[in-house]
């Protein structure tokens, strides 16, 4: 019985009576959630209020969705009740009959299918209960030598490596590799052979030059924390000072404050001085972050350090001094300044224009003309009119006249503007006598008042009662060619209207319409329009004459003398009427671009904008948040949003949760991810608030961007903030985190869906399983489905269907197979391009019988779709060669009714073509005429070649005619066909002929016909044409195919036409095209065939030098000749390209290389590539053996020799007997007699018999033996007696005695 059979009856036992309210009929469902192979036997238990009893139950592996059904039967607080138990079987259902019959999975299993699957697949990011092993000495040498193959070489022989030999190693790859060029994988290799040095004893101990290498190129390639950690380890390491500054530079670059703090701390603590560049990343990190007071620190640290004096160095110096005057600490900056120009540099307008802006908001206008003043400058126009603005807001216009004039004394030229701004605050303070004045002097500085001058002018005069006088200035603005706007009309129609000048105000009301300011239907009146435009209600606002005759009421007259007077609220219009023409003396630049935003005229708004800058307004915090939302939500201004927000830092942290989070889904989707996670960042710190959307913005960014720490932190940072994705952006947020190879965030993503998300556990799956299979991992989506299976839940046929796809794609038809039999027996029937997709599986034993069986399921289930059906099968058939099943399954098709489709007739022609039968091409072709349909390009290729090796060549033009009015687009292809396969049949004459065909239409030839004719020319032994129609192709530009430029390059080098062929090498080279390997080993296998040895090798230099070598090269055939020309260095220097390259050079090279070596007796380097054959598996000739072992013997070295020969025992070879002879002999020489003995018996163990000048030599030898060791000489002499026929009397009275 199961535990959890158990547990469940356990339960209950334990329900107490007050819980049995009435137990008419309970159902409990215990679902199997996995194959049980033994029988539950039958249980029974009894207490106060259970009596259970159940018969045998079997649950197989064949059943594993059955259920087991408990009914409690008795009266409520009965003890007389009984637990019965039964089997219920389940109806397997599949797709939307699943989905109507059951309920969805409840949150609890879902979370259990989640659980279960990431515990299932943990596999793929953890490594439980392996031992790391260590990479041995070997293994690395064999990795770094496909990188530097010349300085890894001579390290194959040792088994311990010295300092001096690893520094040897770095030394090499910089000088192979360059200083700035280092791959990650390189590098990581290269430290895990530093490391495996370090623990070879405890007496090793690294060259400093090696320290320094290693941590040089861990800095390069990112791996900071493991430079960090091996410089911590090495005192006083030459160039120490550069790594800490890269070191805390590197991780400033990344946006890792903590860590470069950590470490320009430790600098400072070690007495080391950063390089200018750590300073400039670490301080642009920490404006980034906002993080004014460690910049100022970084900053101070860095002046008197003696850096920050050059104009290069102002950029950061303005992004500091900016920081701190947006954090209010104008001091501090005010004192940087101070600090920079004792040195000698003087600060840059942007940091006049900060410090003048941070005390403008501070209002500190004192402080701020006592800087301009010691410094003798002058901020930019923009921030002088803010300072005159705000000074005319808060202290009047009188002081901001004054404060305007200290400043021109600095420098300052105001413009329109900066009177415009006085004029306005002027008529707003009722000062209009003042406001005239400035105007006045605006005039005498050649300058021309702006619209707003006039406008505020004009207010002013209806405000003090100057009404008769607004008329003169508006002629005035005409006059100097200002025409008026909306706003100058809406401002007379309010003064008017104050003054109760309501013909005035109909005037101005024709004179908007005239201009098309606002329009007019036919059923309005002007004075209504009017009293909109004010922002009144016209319904409300009534004229009415006075008929009394004291004319109490009358307010105003008209021209005939009629009391008139307003039916209102009158305080009412009089405020509304005052506000307009307050609101009107300063222009409010707030409002206009908050009204153009709203009515989405963002263009408008921008231009607006910086109109306000320049009139000294700022952007309200209301406004600014509008504007930037308007920005990153339009198509075409998403930039200016950017820049917006670098121009306002200080506003852009002060925007609420709703226009951050939109923010940061707009620049994530840009491409702007890094800036989108500064942003999160400010949130985070802010406590606001982030919505789901905004951390998958950030999430697929960072997944774009391929920065794995980034997403990494966000995702986990997602999960903190109990993010939940929308389940329509899964998809394509699993694709990339399955691209990226995060799976373990990819199955945490499929729990979040299954926990939170509302759509049936069906789609889920389906997608999932989709998205898993669509990336290459259909063994997750597998397991998915065996999850959701143990819990009770059968998935639609769509997600076998995907499932059988991945499998087949990924080669595992097994696998793919299985599932199919599956959905059979789940009476589900797969799609037809799944039905294809196990079609083409290439095991034939089952192939025709279960697919038909297929097609008859399909057939019947989805009757719709024959044609498809008949037409994918046919098409199988047709690919495997069953050409004659096709046959019959096409005629099945027609006899039951269903019409062909064009598809289909073609590729039953291209079927019968391949089996070379024209009478049923014929019959198809006199079909598919009649039905009008068009031949495929491949019926077309299939039939021309069928015509050609046919000899019907009639029929072949006729075709070509048939498909030139059928399709005038690919015409071009239907000459290129039937050119290929005259050219192949020997029909070459008919060419020509078709080439002037072509001529006659304009038709150009393109790369692919030159390639054609080149190559067909060639075959049919016309090379002067061949020759001339690549020439041809070059000089109208194109492209040559490498084998066209091969197949000529060869001819000439096979004829003795060298120089042609190098000819059209420099052109190749010109043209930058690469040399194939027939190329260039015909090029210069034919110079060093003319014993021109320096020319081929400067010709492969050449080639190496322009990177004009692909990466499937081989030069064994050249090795060999440069050893033969004693070129042995050249040989050499092809081998390690070859390495390079990863081709790997056959044993023949290799061999090659080492008899030229042994013959110039440099014994070590063929020692060295003798020892490289094999450790990369490749087994040497018996000649480089011979080579090695004389050449050792030669050169005094038989100890060597001897251990080659046993070397090829252990591999398998049995060494000659000349070699043999040759180190007994070199024993012999050297008085090592044992020693010779010793390898004599090794030949004569290999069945190798000595001759008699052998055993003549050793014999004479042993009276001349200065060994003193007489038994020893005995035992050498009757082992060599012995073993050639003879036995000592001793060996013989032994025998007897025996």
């Amino acid at each position: 019985m199961r535990i959890t059979h158990k547990v469940l009856l356990n339960q209950l036992q334990q329900i107490s009576s007050k819980q049995h309210v009435r137990w008419q009929k309970i159902l409990f469902n215990l679902q199997v959630c996995c194959p049980i192979s033994h029988p539950l036997r039958f249980f029974c238990f009894e207490n106060s209020y259970f009596r259970v009893k159940s018969p045998p139950l079997k649950l197989g592996r064949s059943n594993p969705s059955h259920k087991l059904l408990f009914y409690i039967r008795g009266e409520a607080f009965s003890t007389n009740q009984t637990l019965s138990c039964s089997i219920e079987k389940p109806t397997l259902l599949s797709g939307d009959e699943a989905n109507k019959a059951h309920l969805d999975l409840p949150l609890v299993r879902r979370s259990v299918i989640g659980s279960s699957v990431i515990s299932r697949c943990s596999y793929l990011w953890e490594k439980k209960g392996e031992t790391i092993v260590e990479p041995s000495l070997k293994y690395l040498l064999l990795k770094l030598s496909d990188i530097s193959p010349a300085s890894i070489r001579r390290f194959w022989r040792v088994s311990i490596l010295k300092p001096e030999d690893v520094l040897d190693i770095f030394l090499g790859f910089k000088f192979d590799c360059g200083e700035s060029v280092y791959e990650t994988e390189k590098v990581e290799l290269l430290w895990e052979l530093f490391q495996l040095a370090k623990n070879q004893g405890q007496d090793f101990e690294h060259l400093p030059r090696s320290y320094n290498i290693m941590v040089s190129m861990l800095i390069q390639v990112g791996s900071l924390s493991e430079a960090k950690s091996l410089l911590q380890t090495v005192e006083a390491l030459p160039g120490s000072h550069e790594f800490f500054s890269k070191i805390s530079e590197g991780y400033a670059s990344r946006g890792e404050l903590e860590s470069s703090i950590l470490m320009y701390n430790e600098m400072r603590d070690r007495g080391i001085i950063p390089s200018l560049s750590c300073y400039q990343a670490l301080l642009n990190l920490l404006v980034r972050m906002q993080k004014s007071q460690l910049a100022f620190r970084v900053y101070i640290d860095m002046i008197e350090a003696g850096f920050g004096l050059g104009t290069a160095e102002q950029a950061t110096f303005e992004l500091v001094v900016r920081l701190l005057c947006k954090d209010k600490k104008i001091q501090e900056a005010r004192n940087l300044v101070k600090k920079v120009t004792t040195t000698g540099l003087y600060p840059s307008q942007c940091v006049v224009n900060a410090i003048a802006n941070g005390y403008c908001g501070k209002k500190d206008f004192e402080d701020l003309l006592s800087f301009l003043s010691e410094r003798k400058c002058v901020p930019d126009a923009s921030i002088c009119n803010k300072v005159v603005y705000s000074l005319c807001r808060n202290f009047g216009t009188k002081k901001a006249y004054i404060f305007m004039q200290d400043l021109e004394l600095l420098g300052f030229r105001p413009d329109d503007i900066t009177f415009g701004i006085l004029i306005g605050w002027s008529c707003r303070e009722g000062k209009l006598k003042d406001a005239f004045i400035y105007l006045s002097e605006l005039s005498s500085r050649c300058l021309r008042p702006n619209i707003h001058s006039y406008n505020a002018i004009i207010c002013g005069l209806f405000k003090e009662g100057m009404w008769k006088h607004a008329s003169g200035i508006l002629d005035e603005m005409l006059d100097k060619g200002i025409r008026p706007n909306l706003s100058t009309f809406k401002i007379l129609l309010a003064g008017y209207c104050k003054d109760r000048l309501f013909n005035e105000a109909k005037v101005i009301s024709r004179e908007m319409v005239k201009q098309g300011l606002v329009q007019l239907t036919p059923s309005e009146d002007l004075l209504p329009k009017a009293f909109m435009l004010l922002g009144l209600n016209p319904l409300s606002v009534k004229i009415k004459r006075d008929n009394d005759e004291r004319l109490s009421k009358a307010e105003f007259f008209d021209s005939l003398g009629n009391g008139l007077y307003l039916e209102t609220n009158l305080e009412e219009y009089e405020k509304t009427v005052r506000g307009v023409l307050e609101d009107s003396m300063v222009h409010d630049y707030n409002q206009l671009i908050l009204n153009e935003c709203s009515n989405c005229n963002t263009e408008v708004a921008l231009k607006l904008k910086d109109e306000m800058i320049q009139a000294g307004q700022e952007l309200s915090l209301s406004v600014y948040s509008a504007l930037v939302k308007s920005l990153f939500v339009s198509r075409f201004h998403f930039k200016a949003g950017v820049t917006l927000l670098e121009e306002m830092p200080e506003r852009a942290g002060q925007l609420n949760q709703e226009t951050l989070n939109c923010i940061i889904r707009a620049i994530s989707k840009k491409g702007f991810t890094n800036k989108g996670g500064i942003i999160l960042d400010g949130m985070i710190q802010r406590c606001q608030p982030i919505e789901n959307d905004t951390f998958t913005a950030l999430i697929m960014g960072f997944c774009k961007e391929k920065n794995l720490r980034k997403l990494n932190e966000c995702w986990e940072l997602a999960q903190e903030n109990n993010w939940l994705p929308r389940f329509e952006d899964c998809k394509p947020l699993l694709g990339h985190l399955c691209l990226l190879g995060q799976f373990r965030e990819a199955l945490e993503l499929l729990k979040i869906i299954l926990e939170s998300s509302s759509h049936s556990i069906s789609d889920i799956c389906n997608t999932f399983i989709q998205g898993f299979c669509i990336s290459g991992f259909t063994n997750i989506g597998h397991i998915l489905l065996e999850e959701v299976q143990e819990q009770g839940w059968i998935l639609d046929q769509s997600a076998y269907n995907h499932l059988i796809r991945g499998f087949c794609k990924e080669k595992k038809f097994t696998e793919a197979l299985e599932l199919l039999d599956t959905m059979l027996g789940n009476n589900m029937s797969p799609s037809l391009d799944v039905l294809v997709l196990v079609a083409h599986h290439p095991c034939r034993s089952f192939k025709l019988e279960k697919i038909m069986a297929l097609k008859e399921i399909m057939l019947r289930e989805q009757p719709a779709m024959y044609l498809s059906v008949y037409k994918a099968l046919t098409n199988w058939l047709c690919d495997i060669g069953e050409v004659g099943e096709a046959a019959i399954l096409f005629q099945e098709m027609l006899a039951k009714g269903v019409v062909p489709d064009a598809e289909s007739c073609n590729v039953m022609v291209q079927g019968f073509c391949k089996i070379s039968n024209l009478t049923k091409v014929r019959e198809l072709l006199g079909m598919m005429i009649k039905k009008n349909f068009s031949l495929s390009i491949l019926s077309y290729r299939n039939l021309v070649c069928l015509m050609c090796l046919k000899g019907r060549l009639f029929h072949a033009l006729n075709i070509k005619s048939l498909m030139l009015r059928e399709i005038n687009s690919t015409s071009l292809v239907v000459y290129n066909i039937l050119i290929l396969h005259l050219f192949r049949s020997g029909y070459n004459s008919y060419v020509t002929t078709l080439l002037g065909e072509m001529q006659k239409k304009n038709l150009l030839l393109d790369k692919v016909t030159y390639n054609f004719l080149v190559h067909g020319y060639y075959k049919c032994k016309d090379v002067p044409k061949s020759v001339q129609t690549l020439e041809t192709m070059i000089d109208k530009g194109l492209k040559p195919s490498n084998r066209s430029l091969t197949t000529v390059i060869r001819h000439y080098c096979t004829n003795g036409e060298l120089n042609k062929a190098l000819e059209l090498s420099k052109v190749m080279q010109i043209r930058g095209w690469v040399h194939g390997s027939v190329i260039q080993n015909s090029i210069a296998e034919g110079l060093l065939s003319q014993g021109r040895l320096q020319e081929a090798e400067i010709f492969l230099d050449q080639l190496r030098n322009k990177g004009l070598i692909p990466n499937c090269t081989s030069y064994d055939v050249l090795i060999k000749r440069f050893c033969g020309h004693g070129r042995i260095n050249k040989a050499v220097d092809l081998i390690n390209i070859m390495l390079k390259k990863g081709n790997i050079p056959c044993f023949t090279s290799y061999d090659s290389v080492i008899q030229g070596l042994c013959n110039y007796k440099a014994l070590g380097q063929a020692l060295d590539f003798h020892s490289e054959m094999l450790n990369r598996n490749l087994e040497p000739g018996i000649s480089s053996w011979d080579a090695l072992v004389s050449g050792l013997c030669a050169d005094g070295q038989t100890a060597k020799a001897e251990m080659l020969l046993d070397s090829m025992h252990q591999l398998g070879l049995i060494p000659t007997q000349n070699m043999y002879h040759i180190v007994i002999n070199r024993y012999c020489l050297e008085n090592h007699l044992q020693k010779a003995s010793n390898v004599l018996h090794k030949m004569q163990r290999n069945g190798y018999v000595p001759d008699f000048d052998t055993h003549w030599f050793l014999i004479s030898n042993l009276n001349n033996s200065n060994d003193k060791d007489g038994n020893e000489r005995r035992g050498f002499l009757s082992r060599l007696l012995s073993q050639s026929g003879f036995t000592w009397k001793n060996d013989l009275k032994a025998k007897k005695l025996g």
